[in-house]
């Protein structure tokens, strides 16, 4: 467990970048590396990546989505149509939600 922080959103999660070069941005979450405490984001924090030529294919610059530190972004509230802080909720069955601080809206569907 040395090394491994948990983040607060997850794969699918619908995110607003906070920091950064890609400030203000929201996107879909494709990657989480909780071991990095990072995360990829779709279509987003664009990096050129060079790669060398193979069988399958010819090799060039190709761009790719880079990580961005989970720190740096905020689940995304549809009614807030912001990015917002979360807590955690227990319903009546036992499951654990998140929740928006600002409207009090479950974010996990």
């Amino acid at each position: 467990m040395m090394g491994v922080t948990v983040t607060h959103v997850k794969k699918n999660d619908l995110i607003q970048v906070m920091v950064g070069k890609e400030r203000g941005k929201t996107g879909k979450i494709l990657r989480v590396n909780q071991k990095k405490g990072r995360v990829l984001v779709e279509k987003l924090n664009i990096v050129k990546k060079h790669t060398k030529p193979t069988q399958k294919s010819a090799g060039g610059i190709v761009e790719v989505e880079g990580l961005i530190s989970a720190s740096n972004v905020l689940l995304y509230c549809d009614k807030c149509s912001s990015g917002v802080r979360t807590a955690r909720k227990a319903l009546e069955s036992g499951k654990k939600v998140r929740v928006c601080r600002e409207c009090k809206t479950q974010l996990d569907k």
